[in-house]
């Protein structure tokens, strides 16, 4: 298997070429396109992500320097940088979303049977949070949020099951997060990890009514009656497992059900957490634990910030930035599936580190991978985000 193939063609070759040609066409992505496809710019920006390149020009040096081996990648001819800047300038971001979207199904059908996520629950556990990337307000006044700042918001929901972006979208960074629910389709079973920022009544009321369940942290000035208590065991840090309704017209209102509260103390750093949840049959313990996994996707945000270019962008328009982000996640999923189907047990840092430099390697991946003696690389914690790990 991908015996004579360059490395790069080997991750590439999860991509279902005639999936992405609908994408390419639902948007009219090379309407009198002569020249360099939309294949071709997909190509050209997944090499950047995955060789670490810090801009365009540095891209098109890399690839001109091998350009004898461009053909057997998918390119047709040499790349120029204006041709590249021009196409990312001007081709519908929505193109390369539309394909991420694609490959998150493909990706998250793989990963179903997972086990680096231990808790035993029925439904999946999507963590939905958001990571601001600041900009430059004079290279990108289009996004500005402040006076003198500039940023575009991320938001996503991770799959805990093998740490898979499941959906995601792009706001305005002076967009309140909790508007992200609206945005979302629930899964009926699954279970939606929030922090205090989508603590908003009638939002977990529409969770509670797509029958999914919601896990959140209490705001402090939350007002409720209890009902009563469940028994708890104070030596586990659960100190209270109590059944509320809210109180107050307008929370009431908003949220006429009960719900589930539960006090926690971490063990570790003695931080006090209050839970709100209205998922009644699992032990309070469980609903601890399942909100520790929310760090998952602040560790996913910095390891995709560290390893591909999300922080430093290649154009200056909306469409470019949305452009090069959606590309990244496209090459995330890509190397996921490959690791998955290759049954690579290296960690998803150490992967990237082997595949920046070897792209041009015509090594069989599993081959490259167990030539690599990593045992005596220390790797920074930072970089070891659970992305992946089995």
């Amino acid at each position: 298997m991908h015996q004579g193939q360059y490395v790069f063609s080997q991750v590439m070759d999860s991509v279902v070429r005639h999936r992405f040609n609908q994408c390419v066409a639902r948007y009219g992505g090379e309407y009198r396109v002569r020249e360099f496809s939309c294949w071709e710019q997909f190509l050209a920006m997944s090499f950047g992500h995955l060789s670490f390149r810090e801009s365009l020009r540095d891209i098109i040096i890399c690839l001109t320097a091998q350009h004898e081996k461009l053909y057997h990648l998918g390119f047709r001819t040499v790349v120029r940088r204006s041709t590249l800047s021009d196409a990312n300038e001007a081709r519908d971001w929505r193109i390369y979303r539309d394909y991420a979207l694609i490959l998150i199904q493909e990706t998250r059908s793989i990963y179903v049977d997972d086990t680096s996520f231990t808790l035993d629950l029925e439904g999946t556990v999507f963590v939905v949070d958001s990571t601001t990337i600041e900009m430059c307000l004079n290279i990108f006044p289009w996004a500005r949020y402040a006076k003198k700042q500039a940023a575009i918001k991320l938001n996503m929901g991770l799959d805990l099951k093998g740490n898979i972006p499941a959906f995601f979208d792009f706001s305005s960074a002076k967009e309140n997060d909790m508007h992200f629910l609206d945005r979302i389709i629930y899964e009926a079973g699954s279970y939606y990890v929030l922090d205090r920022g989508y603590g908003d009544f009638k939002r977990l009321n529409t969770i509670h009514r797509a029958q999914a369940f919601f896990v959140t942290r209490a705001r402090r000035n939350t007002v409720f009656r209890r009902i009563y208590s469940n028994d708890v065991d104070k030596s586990s840090g659960v100190k209270c497992d109590q059944v509320i309704y809210l109180s107050g017209y307008t929370a009431e209102e908003r949220y006429p059900e009960k719900l589930r509260r539960i006090k926690y103390v971490d063990a570790e750093t003695q931080h006090v957490y209050v839970f709100l949840t209205n998922q009644f049959d699992v032990p309070a313990q469980t609903v601890a634990d399942i909100y520790k996994h929310r760090w998952q996707v602040e560790l996913f945000f910095r390891w995709i910030k560290q390893h591909l270019s999300v922080k430093s962008f290649w154009g200056r328009s909306q469409n470019s930035v949305k452009t090069q982000i959606c590309i990244a996640l496209c090459t995330y999923l890509l190397v996921a599936i490959m690791k998955k189907r290759l049954g690579i047990k290296r960690s998803s840092y150490e992967i990237l580190q082997i595949l920046s430099v070897s792209l041009f390697d015509k090594t069989p991946m599993v081959e490259l991978i167990s030539e690599f003696n990593l045992l005596e690389i220390e790797t920074p914690i930072q970089n070891q985000a659970m992305l992946w790990d089995s």
